[in-house]
């Protein structure tokens, strides 16, 4: 669907729009459209206005759904009644496309494809999508580099996290996918992290409530609380460094925003490199190893098709995280 286009069931409504003054749309989910977050959807009908825009007019309740408010993450259903308020888009001959830099950026970031799924192993530093400050993130480059294709975000990395990413390249297979992720036993998501210290727990869960807040401008806090959200983090160790660092592969079972970095720093043992939530002494020390970034990487994904068959993915921690277990080691021979 092109922005500014009837939706493909052909209901468009326009109450009093006059060009450059649109009117309030009235749209309904495709059964192809199915599964969509609202957010997602709300974007590709509004084309350049940015995520922090798009997010507000939801929360406003000035997007409707079946004629009530919903949130950002609704999953939408064939034949709901999406209502889109007046809002004023540039028209895409105008629009600003991303950077040829950007588009070869992801074009190099691919590391596998079959008929449903694109995986990505994002570097550190892009954002999975536009929004807060940012213009364009990985989906969007994504778009531009397979203009016309059908290509969604199955979930989300931080922005300064890097690896697996998986992209849906039609509704069905986020339908499926999605409905994997909330059965944490059919889907497994691995990351490596180096943490603050000798890690002297063992295989130990996490289990504690997060609780997300808005602050001033739209930054996400995210702190340990009762009245939060189930979440539930596996942690490994993989190789200790003295008592000044360790690395561990943590395994999620729930997505929350920022998880692994507010668990570690709950079991006391914060992310290398976390401007966040991690310690400043720490992170300068890290520095002197050639650390310049957080150091998690999420390097794993794996899940059994409802239909049968594996699919699974792992990316190799990248050289510049490479390079800091390689000091690391060599200083622990000292």
């Amino acid at each position: 669907m092109s922005y500014g286009d009837d939706d493909a069931s052909g209901q468009q409504a326009v109450n009093g729009g006059t060009e450059g003054r649109p009117g309030v749309r009235h749209l309904e989910v495709t059964p192809d459209q199915a599964g969509q977050r609202l957010d997602n959807f709300v974007h590709r009908e509004l084309g350049d206005l940015p995520r922090s825009r798009i997010y507000r007019v939801i929360r406003k309740g000035e997007v409707r759904v079946n004629g009530h408010r919903a949130g950002p993450d609704t999953r939408l259903q064939a034949h709901d009644k999406i209502r889109i308020p007046p809002v004023k888009v540039r028209p895409v001959s105008e629009s600003v496309q991303p950077s040829t830099q950007l588009i070869e950026v992801i074009r190099n970031a691919i590391v596998k494809e079959d008929d449903n799924l694109l995986v990505l192993d994002k570097p550190a530093g892009l954002a999975v999508h536009g929004g807060s400050g940012v213009s364009f993130g990985a989906i969007e480059g994504l778009r531009a580099l397979r203009p016309g294709a059908t290509l969604e975000l199955v979930h989300r990395l931080d922005r300064d996290t890097s690896g697996v990413l998986l992209v849906a390249k039609n509704a069905a297979t986020l339908r499926t996918v999605h409905a994997l992720l909330r059965d944490s036993d059919s889907f497994e998501k691995r990351y490596l992290a180096l943490l603050k210290g000798k890690w002297e727990l063992g295989r130990k869960r996490i289990d504690v409530p997060l609780r997300t807040d808005l602050r001033v401008g739209g930054e996400r806090t995210v702190k340990v609380d009762a009245s939060g959200k189930p979440s539930v983090s596996d942690f490994s160790p993989v190789q200790f460094f003295g008592k000044r660092a360790s690395l561990l592969e943590v395994a999620i079972l729930t997505g929350r925003t920022h998880q692994i970095r507010v668990h570690a720093l709950h079991a006391g043992h914060p992310v290398a490199g976390d401007q966040k939530y991690g310690d400043d002494e720490f992170n300068t020390e890290m520095k002197s190893v050639g650390l310049n970034r957080m150091f998690l990487h999420a390097h794993s994904v794996s899940f059994e098709w409802p239909s049968g068959g594996e699919f699974s993915v792992n990316t190799p921690l990248p050289p510049e995280l490479a390079a800091v277990v390689d000091q690391l080691a060599a200083r622990g021979k000292r």
